[in-house]
């Protein structure tokens, strides 16, 4: 079964409703664009639906059960607009390997969590098993961890999947470029919760490719929103489960592409975020 099989996206989008404005001169390459540069576009769109659905392969099946939604959230409230406003409760001041932890024993907590596992597992230290094992052990529940670290060693180690994508079978990039896997969570709400189980949707824009002069496959944005299942284990939140799907998708302003020099100092002097409420 392919990756697109299991989750059941075969389609990765029609770019028709997005106009962006390139250089005239190609950033990533000195030749002008020309009318051939749709299909190499499409060719990337379709590395990066493989990256997304990658992450989703490797999502297991092994679901708790819910508790009961509390009283003061009933299962399938909506979030009001002052949601995401500043509640006055101070972020957590705790990491473990680099990921902030500890977070409160309540909905935000577990929606702050939420966001900051989905910047953990997008990033591009995934691609690295060292990290990649720090980042397991740390996000998802113990016993989900042990079972799944197999798997997601197997899928970010697949040679082939790596030369789509440009990297070395090492995971590294070529010299000269620089990789960049990054989400940037929008926002977040609580869509099923109960006292120690939570379950929550994370919307966020992701950036990925490769920025140098010579690269084939330029950074390119996408936008998902994932449902984490969250339980309440050790006095922290941890993944137990998760789910992805596609949008939602705004439309695009008439921007120009930055060159491949100005986005590898952007990725570089900009820091991504390891806190989100």
């Amino acid at each position: 079964m392919s990756l697109g099989d299991e989750q059941g996206h075969t389609d990765y989008g029609d770019t028709g409703h997005t106009r962006t404005r390139l250089p005239e001169n190609d950033p990533y390459g000195g030749a002008p664009r020309r009318g051939g540069r749709r299909s190499s576009s499409r060719s990337l769109v379709t590395v990066v639906g493989v990256v997304v659905l990658l992450i989703a392969a490797i999502a297991f099946a092994n679901r708790g059960d819910d508790s009961s939604a509390d009283s003061s959230t009933g299962k399938g409230a909506r979030p009001q607009t002052a949601s995401t406003a500043a509640s006055g409760t101070r972020p957590v001041d705790t990491k473990a390997n680099g990921i902030p932890s500890g977070f409160a024993h309540s909905e935000q907590g577990a929606e702050s969590a939420a966001a900051n596992y989905a910047v953990a597992l997008g990033s591009a230290e995934m691609f690295n098993t060292a990290w990649r094992h720090q980042i397991v052990d740390t996000v998802y529940a113990r016993d989900v961890a042990a079972a799944k670290q197999s798997a997601m060693d197997s899928a970010y180690s697949n040679e082939k999947f790596l030369t789509n994508i440009g990297l070395s079978k090492d995971g590294t990039a070529p010299k000269g470029e620089t990789f960049v896997s990054r989400v940037i969570p929008v926002g977040t709400k609580v869509t099923s919760a109960g006292k120690d189980a939570t379950t929550v949707d994370v919307w966020y824009t992701s950036l990925f490719g490769l920025s140098g002069d010579t690269s084939k496959n330029p950074v390119t944005e996408s936008w998902y929103t994932t449902t984490y299942k969250l339980k309440w284990v050790a006095s922290d939140w941890k993944v137990t489960d998760f789910q992805q799907k596609d949008g939602p998708v705004p439309v695009g302003r008439d921007q120009t592409a930055s060159t491949a020099d100005d986005m590898t100092k952007a990725v570089e002097e900009y820091g991504g975020f390891t806190y989100a409420r």
